[in-house]
């Protein structure tokens, strides 16, 4: 499993078009195959920005979606609307032993 989250700030005007682009595409993203979750996120004190937060099976099933025409369409309409650049993580969840 790998988790993704990726950071984005909008223009304040541009908002409205990426709330209305993401409600678009998520579920097509959702359904691609190793995606098991998808969120957006936005900031309580900067409303113009916004995180991602995936879950994939796998780094593979990650890059299957990052080199495919729908990331490619989507993330270019989305690049359109930012007012700095994005920044993006991948992470996976360690356990933490207790050692009682």
């Amino acid at each position: 499993m790998i988790v993704r989250i990726v950071q984005m700030i909008f223009r304040e005007e541009e908002i409205d078009n990426f709330l209305a682009l993401f409600e678009e595409r998520k579920q097509l993203i959702r359904t691609f195959k190793g995606c098991n979750h998808l969120e957006l996120w936005q900031d309580e004190h900067r409303k113009n920005v916004f995180f991602t937060y995936s879950i994939w099976d796998s780094e593979a099933h990650l890059d299957h979606y990052r080199f495919s025409d729908l990331f490619k369409d989507t993330w270019s309409k989305t690049k359109a609307l930012f007012a700095d650049k994005p920044n993006a993580w991948s992470v996976s969840q360690k356990m933490i032993v207790n050692p009682d």
